[in-house]
């Protein structure tokens, strides 16, 4: 991963609305949730929302499948995950179990 895609995908979860979004369809598992639930659950507005989910499209966190007259959004773990082992890759100076709880695991 190079630096400027870390840095879109952090810009944009670093906001509450987003973060919130996120972290619902990562729970949702990998069917996701439909537009409407993720706004009903959040209680945010369609037109916010659709910006916010936007944003988080376009940093390739989520995806995005149409089904019927609906739009199902899930994340994208291989994403996620991605931007998990950039931030992490060089964690302690790859010394093995540093860190809290030895929650790093360099290899």
């Amino acid at each position: 991963m190079d630096i400027k895609l870390a840095v879109l995908q952090l810009s944009s979860i670093a906001q509450e609305a987003r973060l919130e979004i996120f972290r619902i369809l990562v729970q949702a598992g990998p069917d996701g949730l439909s537009a409407g639930s993720i706004g009903e659950s959040l209680q945010i507005p369609a037109s916010t929302l659709s910006f916010h989910l936007k944003e988080l499209s376009h940093a390739g966190l989520i995806n995005s499948r149409q089904v019927s007259r609906f739009i199902y959004y899930s994340a994208n773990y291989e994403a996620m995950n991605g931007l998990l082992a950039y931030l992490t890759e060089n964690c302690c100076a790859g010394v093995k179990d540093c860190g809290p709880a030895s929650t790093c695991n360099p290899k």
